[in-house]
């Protein structure tokens, strides 16, 4: 009882806190992924919690085109350490390659998972608040505009309703559900 009392409490905040500031690195990634507007105060914030970890990384790997090499690297480096932690916490031997396979998968997971509570934080706000400026919903304009775009061109709105939200979270989870079994079980 003691060994779980203190390991399920301490997994939970380190997988957690892990998880945040992944997501962060994750977010600031993509809105470079897709030239969002760096000027934004949200995109100042990811850009001021993730330099500490990515400017040091940068002078030794270069960005390819505009992905970033070096947030792709920090991502799955703390997804590892995450992963590795939470292991030596359960005291279980764990091969490496599965192990890094398990992160790779975690990753994927949480990058649909960014795209699809995109796409639904953007609906709502449009329900809620439509044809007003916020700088959160500006960057999720960015950020869904590239699953978003393609299915707009196929569905165009009915009778003033746009669809293709609700087609783009469809063939979202569809993809993640025949991903996920290619890349495994996670630990």
């Amino acid at each position: 009882m003691s060994s779980n009392y203190l390991t399920n409490p301490l997994e939970f905040l380190i997988t957690t806190l892990f998880s945040l500031y992944i997501m962060v690195v994750m977010l600031r990634f993509i809105l470079g992924a897709v030239r969002a507007d760096f000027y934004n105060p949200v995109s100042q914030f990811l850009v001021r919690v993730t330099n500490p970890l990515l400017i040091p990384m940068r002078k030794v790997i270069p960005s390819i085109r505009q992905y970033d090499t070096a947030a792709l690297l920090l991502m799955l480096l703390l997804q590892l350490l995450s992963l590795a932690i939470i292991v030596m916490l359960r005291g279980v031997s764990v091969p490496f390659i599965q192990l890094l396979l398990a992160a790779v998968g975690e990753l994927v997971v949480l990058a649909f998972n960014v795209f699809i509570f995109a796409i639904v934080i953007q609906v709502i706000i449009s329900w809620v608040n439509p044809g007003t400026y916020n700088p959160v919903n500006a960057l999720l304009h960015s950020i869904t505009r590239p699953v978003l775009a393609p299915v707009q061109r196929l569905i165009p709105p009915i009778s003033g309703i746009d669809l293709s939200p609700l087609v783009a979270l469809i063939g979202l989870q569809v993809l993640k559900m025949l991903v996920m079994p290619l890349l495994g079980q996670a630990l």
